[in-house]
């Protein structure tokens, strides 16, 4: 198979550098999340502070106004403050929900599970705890990752799917455009070569000849005509799936070396379908020529149709060299290909044709050193 090392290497180097500024944005906001957590366990610290003041002061001494501002400061952090009994002598949560014991005892586990509480001790005796909660802004930073992430995923996606497209639609504009060229080119000659024939036959020529000449021009017909449909939309009728590869079948038999074992063999009488004979067949000659060329030459060619229910595989087999399971999917991309001189393009025209033009599906069913085996699969009279 022929690989551009270069593009392979430049999506390896960008998969790594998303990778690693995902992985530095991700670390930053961890280290900002864990440096806001400690700001806000100082915060609270300094709050049970001030509360410690306030209980140790008597009723006709005064608190600073640093102490009081200190208490009356925290409205972002959710605390509940709890003495010894367990009875709660102040808090910031909604004043409905103070009222309700399960609602309260939720929330102080909560606080638990997200902060240490810090226990106001004097003298060696707990007085109260303190349980408090992650204020707003830090549950926000908390999630923000995932967010980040999710943006990230659907920005990607969002250009994956764009340059798919886009990609896609200038494929198909090559297939188009290149294929109606080459079939305007050979229609010129091609007519020429009808009129030679009729004139050799005129000039009683030996019959064998001319019958040969109309042989191959008819040949040259057939390639015009398929390379007609693949620039446009081609019709699709009803046709016998079983008949249509056994022709296929046939024609390749005669016109292929005696070294070519070829066998042929259905599950199934008949099985109708929609279908463009000239491109089916084509689809089918290019798997049996791929097959031949794995096995330089020689060796066994085997066509099966295997009907159940509303589909219909059609299995082309060849005891070739195989194909490596990392190029499944690879040996349909236009350009990839095994042969030094070739193209690439026979399996990207064939997964065209049956899977844009017959709506069906094309696939590697298993491969090994002792051969290879192609799947087509059809659904029973699929709209095209």
């Amino acid at each position: 198979m022929n690989f551009n090392p270069k593009r392979k290497a430049s999506n390896i180097t960008l998969l790594v550098s998303a990778f690693v500024i995902v992985s530095l944005i991700l670390w930053n906001t961890n280290s900002f999340f864990k440096k806001f957590k400690e700001e806000e366990r100082l915060k609270m610290e300094i709050w049970a502070t001030a509360q410690l003041e306030l209980i140790q002061s008597s009723v006709d001494q005064e608190l600073g106004n640093l102490t009081l501002k200190v208490m009356g400061n925290n409205t972002s952090t959710p605390m509940i403050l709890v003495n010894e009994e367990g009875t709660i002598k102040t808090h910031n949560i909604p004043e409905e929900k103070a009222q309700d014991s399960v609602y309260v005892q939720k929330k102080i586990k909560q606080y638990q599970k997200e902060n240490q509480p810090i226990q106001i001790i004097q003298e060696g005796e707990l007085l109260e705890t303190l349980y408090y909660g992650n204020s707003e802004v830090l549950n926000k930073l908390k999630y923000y990752p995932l967010a980040l992430l999710l943006i990230i995923f659907l920005f990607g996606t969002v250009i994956f799917f764009f340059f798919k497209t886009n990609k896609a639609s200038e494929q198909n504009k090559l297939w188009a455009g290149m294929a109606k060229e080459t079939a305007h080119q050979i229609g010129t000659p091609l007519t020429s070569l009808l009129g030679w024939n009729e004139l050799l036959k005129s000039e009683q020529i030996n019959p064998d000849v001319t019958k040969e000449i109309a042989k191959d021009i008819s040949r040259l017909q057939t390639i015009t005509e398929r390379f007609s449909k693949i620039g446009s939309t081609p019709n699709l009728e009803i046709h016998d799936i079983v008949s249509e590869t056994e022709k296929a079948y046939e024609y390749l038999k005669r016109r292929s070396s005696k070294l070519i074992h070829f066998s042929f063999s259905s599950n199934i009488s008949e099985f109708p379908v929609l279908l463009n004979p000239p491109l089916y067949n084509w689809s089918i000659e290019n798997l049996v020529k791929n097959g031949i060329d794995a096995m330089k030459g020689k060796g066994n060619i085997r066509i099966e149709i295997d009907g159940k229910g509303q589909n219909v595989n059609i299995l082309v087999t060849d005891t070739g060299h195989g194909i490596p399971k990392s190029d499944f999917q690879n040996i349909f991309n236009p350009g990839v290909t095994s042969k030094k001189r070739g193209w690439g393009l026979g399996l990207s025209l064939v997964k065209r044709i049956v899977e844009e033009y017959h709506k069906g599906k094309i696939k590697v069913l298993s491969s090994s050193k002792e051969g290879t085996i192609m799947q087509i699969s059809l659904k029973a009279n699929a709209s095209a």
